[in-house]
């Protein structure tokens, strides 16, 4: 009996030993979670301004704006499984294997960030121009998102600290969303007031008030210039903020080697561990669901300012109403955090679709206050949207192990491939919509735009994301990892450990 005894107390000791091993410390969530921000503050300023920017500052049109949205979209959608077919052949270093990747790429993400928004003095030339520094932005910051993501299987084996670290960093990735919108906001939005435009036009309106430009016109030059210098400005100052969420990540944050690994255990190829991915039920179960959801919102953000510009008239309000919803999103991370650990993922979702009916009310009835109510759900369930899938992937990337345990270096393959079918989708969603405003015939510039143009962008805000959102959750109905198989697939990585 008292060898027995002794057994347990040395068997607690060491759980207990293990356990804060396992612990993150709150320097380091913190550290982890700033790090991510710079992607989301860039992302936050070209998701809401760079199709507005490319029609009415750039004067590209609808058709070639959305050619720019949709490769460029592209682009780093395809850049993903490279990146982590190259990220899984990397060798460990004395600073990790994820890290060298991000630091590597942050100071060329800086500048052809700063050239996107850049209106180069020749005209013919404007869309390749936009379009190949586009492109090298979305690439660039694939290869940072891809291990940046993938880190945190690498910061601890504990689920809840994952869990934890996860909501960290999206509430820190919400922030960073909410401070490239409302920097952005602040500092370009004298470059979309004109005070040619009423709010409420004339009885015996014309089409010269239709006509009148409602943003700077290219005849004049030097109102043209000062709009363009605006934003530049503007993507001076996120630089600055890419550098130092780099340096942070970087002094804060220790990445460790696979825990599971065994010394015999063979990296997993490539091509075989994305055919055994693109197999795995849960994971394909889940990447159907949030591509779809991911989509809608991605629509939402790329048209809110355009709708709340052109066809709700609530153009001196806008940034505001965005400011407004990063806010309520910003501020309601930790509350739906609170909300999955007691009553489960799954559940936790159908906050997403709270959004729908408030969205709809919007478009068939513009009000300020409406809109002001409306914008303070739709951050509630985009808050909800953001921290889900990332809190839901390393739950499959766990089950994944488990199934297949003499293999190493999954991880980036599940990241990579899961932002790949994301960035895919919103960029063919953007594609389309671009595409559609010139079908009905956007006119960049003028004060009021034609009636068809105005059915389009409500769709666009309205319907089409309202039945992504459903088809998504119904999706997720099918789902399979329950709060008890996760239990189980906790135990059992503990025994392997």
């Amino acid at each position: 009996v008292p060898a027995f005894t002794e057994d347990r107390e040395k068997s607690s000791q060491k759980e207990d030993v293990q356990s804060e091993e396992y612990r993150l410390s709150l320097c380091s969530k913190l550290c982890y979670a700033i790090g991510g921000a710079p992607n989301q503050v860039a992302g936050s300023a070209a998701a809401f301004f760079l199709q507005i920017y490319l029609l009415d500052i750039a004067h590209i049109t609808p058709f070639h704006a959305s050619l720019v949205l949709f490769i460029g979209k592209a682009s780093g959608a395809v850049t993903d499984p490279v990146a982590g077919f190259f990220i899984s052949k990397s060798r460990w270093t004395k600073i990790g294997r994820l890290m060298p990747w991000m630091l590597a790429c942050t100071p060329f993400t800086v500048v052809s960030y700063f050239f996107m928004w850049y209106l180069p003095p020749f005209v013919s030339g404007r869309v390749a121009w936009y379009l190949i520094f586009y492109c090298l932005f979305q690439a660039l910051t694939t290869l940072f998102q891809v291990p940046y993501s993938a880190l945190t299987m690498f910061l601890s084996t504990d689920q809840k600290e994952r869990d934890s670290a996860t909501a960290y960093r999206m509430t820190m990735e919400v922030l960073g969303t909410l401070i490239g919108a409302a920097l952005q906001g602040q500092i370009v939005a004298s470059a979309h007031v004109s005070h040619h435009c009423t709010v409420n036009p004339p009885v015996n309106t014309t089409d010269s008030w239709h006509a009148t430009p409602s943003f700077p016109d290219p005849s004049d030059p030097l109102s043209h210039q000062v709009s363009a210098k605006v934003y530049m400005i503007a993507a001076g100052v996120i630089g600055g903020v890419y550098l130092l969420g780099i340096v942070i990540l970087f002094l804060g944050v220790k990445e460790k080697d696979d825990p599971y690994a065994l010394n015999s255990d063979r990296a997993i190829p490539f091509c075989k561990g994305l055919g055994l991915t693109m197999k795995h039920g849960p994971y394909v179960k889940l990447t159907a669901s949030f591509l779809l959801i991911s989509t809608a919102v991605q629509l939402e953000q790329s048209n809110f300012v355009l709708f709340c510009t052109h066809a709700a008239d609530l153009r001196n309000h806008f940034q505001y109403l965005v400011v407004t919803i990063l806010v309520s999103a910003a501020a309601s991370i930790p509350i739906w955090q609170k909300f999955l650990q007691r009553f489960g993922k799954k559940c936790t979702a159908c906050g997403i679709s709270w959004m729908i009916p408030f969205a709809v009310m919007l478009v068939t009835i513009p009000n300020l206050i409406l809109a002001y109510f409306v914008a303070f759900v739709s951050g509630l369930s985009i808050a909800a949207s953001l921290l889900l899938p990332w809190s839901m992937l390393p739950d499959v990337v766990d089950n994944f192990r488990l199934q297949n345990p003499h293999w190493k270096g999954h991880e980036t393959i599940f990241y990579s491939s899961y932002v790949f079918f994301t960035k895919m989708s919103a960029g063919i969603g953007l594609g389309i919509s671009a595409a559609g405003l010139e079908f009905t015939g956007y006119k960049p510039g003028i004060c009021r735009q034609s009636d068809d143009v105005i059915l389009t962008l409500k769709i666009l805000i309205g319907a089409v994301p309202a039945i992504l959102i459903l088809v998504g959750l119904f999706i997720l109905l099918f789902y399979p990892i329950t709060e008890e198989s996760r239990k189980e697939t906790k135990l059992a990585l503990e025994v392997l450990r």
